[in-house]
């Protein structure tokens, strides 16, 4: 019987635009014989409101495609369409404009130790004039409250823990309500109750917020909360047996 997620996801897509589009996209590294192509022939569609986890193995080229559908770098080869923007030798204002509607969690969580929760969410208020007139502060503390961390509102960085230090990065990356959301190992530095909980907060705000998000990970204790996952490897999109909906997820045993 197809999984019934899924069945709904590509229902979805058949009728809905695209909110990520790669068709026939390369990206290189280096210039003349130190040229090296990282990505071939990448084609493939995102649609609003889905979690779509991105696997494979290490060096396979998921961070260097992330990157590219986060506007952190041009395209170079290709087509790559996002939010209605083409991306492929995209100047840096195009590039910005982009960026303002995606909301980005790593591994690392890139918080500002010298500044409270409250702080650090409300820095990426500060970015969008559209919430310079509203109440930053109350914004940033609902959401912090959201993400089960009330009572760690005024807390510096570093007296939270590794998993409450994401909480606050996922706080970051929501609070302005931005249409996608990109995410690079966010639980690889966490132990295993800490980075579900994460994953599933992550989940569950996005999900209330109607954002799309596409997630990096090699944790395969988290693929259950994707509505599609797509494989990584030397560089390609590939098919992979073990990640057939519905079937154990093996592929990293």
């Amino acid at each position: 019987m197809p999984n019934q997620t899924f069945t709904t996801t590509l229902n979805q897509s058949i009728l809905t635009k695209p909110i990520i589009s790669a068709c026939n996209l390369n990206h290189y590294f280096g210039e003349g014989e130190l040229r090296k192509q990282a990505l071939f022939d990448i084609n493939l569609d995102i649609y609003p409101g889905e979690i779509v986890i991105m696997t494979g193995p290490s060096g396979s080229g998921k961070t260097t495609l992330l990157t590219l559908m986060g506007g952190l770098r041009s395209a170079q080869e290709g087509s790559l369409t996002i939010l209605d923007q083409q991306m492929c030798r995209a100047n840096q204002q195009q590039m910005m404009q982009v960026r303002r509607q995606i909301g980005y969690i790593f591994q690392a969580h890139n918080l500002l130790t010298f500044l409270t929760a409250k702080q650090n969410v409300r820095m990426s208020l500060e970015l969008h004039d559209e919430y310079l007139e509203q109440d930053i502060d109350g914004m940033s503390a609902d959401i912090l409250k959201a993400v089960g961390l009330g009572n760690r509102v005024d807390y510096y960085a570093d007296s939270l823990s590794g998993g409450q230090k994401q909480r606050v990065a996922i706080a970051r990356a929501l609070v302005s309500h931005p249409k996608i959301v990109l995410a690079d190992e966010p639980t690889a530095a966490l132990d295993k109750k800490s980075g579900r909980d994460v994953v599933e907060m992550m989940q569950k705000l996005a999900k209330q917020q109607g954002c799309t998000i596409l997630l990096v990970t090699h944790d395969n204790r988290i693929l259950d909360i994707a509505d599609r996952i797509v494989y990584m490897e030397d560089g390609r999109l590939a098919d992979n047996p073990a990640l057939t909906l519905g079937e154990p997820h093996r592929f990293f045993d």
